[in-house]
């Protein structure tokens, strides 16, 4: 269905790829994987010609249909949700729009002169929405909605009122209401919560077309897929397999590639040791020269590339008191919304917490309430002897000065630290080298999630309250804080919808549901297991 036949691009100076080749079929689903800045969204819009490539050809057989969906959703308003979503469905939501005109124009006392005109008119174009599938369309597009946790009544709302990340789940609403033959998913979980990750999950694995995506979260693409395309030093590499499978393969390709060359560099060794010693022997004249021409003619093997593990060891934590924090009797209300109502929680030394519950259920107001960042209406919030604790949430980020660069803010951070352990902390956290003099004005937000994530982590705090620290992070990363995190001392309380990093870390689960509050004594492996399902909002 799609080819790409040796593919070279560059950006500026940058080479990202060198006569690189991969193939898509029918029923493929493919992860996209690679460093940042290796060319995954390149690809995706050389695809959907966006973009050339410099040499080479990409190709969609003809009569293919693809659906993109990027991190770029433009600008949306002036029409409802639903209505925003049923314009990816094509010339139907022309018909749809003109349907709703005609509804108003009907309703509208000052057009009844025209009524019937409007009458006819509305039974020709309703007629025309029922041949082109369109009450189904709009049942498909609201049950979609539905699944990415939209409300029945944002649905109807103005897509302008939309924050951000709420606007990118209406951009990949309409390209799912598409159904296209291939679909082109670029980090399509970026702003989701769990239950609609797992909505999404089900849907895409029930979707028959191509699909190709990226993503940053490792359940989703072990689940999914089945080949990995890697793109890196310029070469496009697949692997048959979910994304632990290519992990395996690549290790093992690795280690081979390894023993290969320091065979090789031992075979040239000592062929280059017998030439040194017998040079200058007449004797041995004929010996040496042969071994001078067969070094000439060996195919010298590249020292190997290794792939550089993200690791940093982090300063033990201090010591807390056995109680480090209780909450007893509290309640917390916004406007007539009752969040809490006599709340009790004691969360003691080492215990892990991670908190469950579907949007709004109160997960960022415990860890507030925990944090201080926010008082109880009644009740109380007392944290035990000696606990120091860190509070790691999304408002975070806009606290770091914005001319400040990322290593000022380190270095302001702990300025008795040495030069040589700040340099590895910023390495481990993604800003090597230049990177490390970018201003924090001009950082993306996942860069500042790792600014702010490095900043607490170098001297830990012994109770750690973090609100979805995984967002925005890339594997590399992700996989360092499971593993810094994993020998972290301390006490933790959590909310992340990243189920590699839930079921890594976490040995108790609060799940906080409409009919009360579920403690679980394991961690969320132990809680899927005993509850049936994955996240609250999944229940039946």
């Amino acid at each position: 269905m799609i080819r790409l036949d040796n593919i070279s691009k560059r950006h500026g100076k940058q080479i990202l790829l060198v006569e690189a080749s991969a193939g898509i079929f029918k029923g493929d689903k493919v992860g996209l994987v690679g460093p940042n800045g290796a060319g995954k969204s390149t690809i995706f819009r050389m695809i959907v010609r966006e973009e050339q490539p410099d040499d080479g050809q990409a190709t969609v057989d003809r009569g293919v249909t693809v659906g993109y969906f990027s991190q770029d959703v433009g600008d949306m308003a002036g029409r409802t949700v639903l209505a925003e979503t049923l314009d990816g469905a094509g010339p139907v939501s022309l018909v749809a729009a003109e349907l709703r005109q005609l509804e108003h124009a009907l309703a509208d006392p000052a057009r009844a002169d025209e009524l019937d005109a409007l009458v006819e008119r509305f039974g020709e174009v309703q007629a025309r929405y029922e041949e082109l599938g369109g009450y189904a369309l709009e049942a498909r597009a609201r049950e979609i909605l539905t699944g990415l946790g939209f409300a029945d009544d944002v649905v109807e709302d103005d897509v302008g009122k939309l924050s951000g990340g709420w606007k990118m789940r209406v951009a990949l609403a309409r390209i799912l209401l598409m159904r296209p033959d291939a679909l082109l998913l670029d980090e399509p979980t970026n702003h989701l919560d769990l239950e609609s990750i797992l909505w999404l999950e089900g849907f895409l694995g029930a979707f028959e077309g191509a699909l190709v995506l990226t993503s940053h979260d490792r359940e989703l693409l072990n689940r999914l897929v089945t080949k990995i395309v890697e793109i890196d030093g310029g070469e496009l590499t697949t692997y048959s397999g979910n994304y632990d499978f290519y992990e395996r393969q690549r290790a093992l390709a690795a280690e081979q590639a390894e023993a290969q060359y320091e065979r090789q560099q031992a075979m040239l060794q000592k062929e280059l040791r017998f030439i040194e010693k017998f040079k200058a022997r007449a004797s041995h004249a004929a010996q040496v020269q042969s071994r001078v021409k067969k070094l000439d003619k060996i195919d010298k093997l590249e020292p190997p590339k290794r792939a550089k593990k993200l690791r940093f060891d982090f300063k033990p934590a201090p010591r807390s008191g056995d109680d480090v924090v209780s909450l007893r009797g509290v309640c917390k209300s916004y406007g007539a919304r009752r969040i809490y109502d006599g709340l009790d929680l004691l969360i003691r030394r080492r215990e892990r917490w991670c908190v469950m519950g579907v949007n709004g259920a109160g997960k960022s107001t415990l860890l507030k309430l925990v944090a201080g960042a926010t008082t109880p209406d009644a009740g109380e919030v007392v944290l035990g002897g000696s606990v120091k604790l860190g509070y790691f949430a999304q408002h975070a980020m806009d606290l770091l000065a914005p001319d400040d660069t990322v290593w000022d803010t380190l270095v302001g951070a702990f300025p008795t630290a040495s030069v040589g352990s700040l340099k590895t902390l910023a390495g481990v956290f993604g800003f090597s080298g230049e990177d490390a003099d970018k201003p924090c004005r001009i950082l993306s937000g996942g860069e500042k999630a790792r600014v702010v994530l490095a900043r607490m982590l170098y001297d830990p705090p012994n109770f750690l309250v973090l609100d979805e620290p995984t967002n925005h992070l890339d594997m590399a990363t992700k996989e360092m804080l499971v593993e810094a995190l994993g020998s972290y001392d301390g006490t933790m309380l959590f909310v992340s919808h990243d189920r590699h990093f839930l079921a890594a870390l976490s040995n108790r689960v609060l799940e906080l549901t409409p009919e009360g509050i579920h403690r679980y004594g394991g961690g969320y492996a132990e809680y899927v297991a005993e509850s049936g399902h994955e996240a609250p909002g999944m229940r039946g």
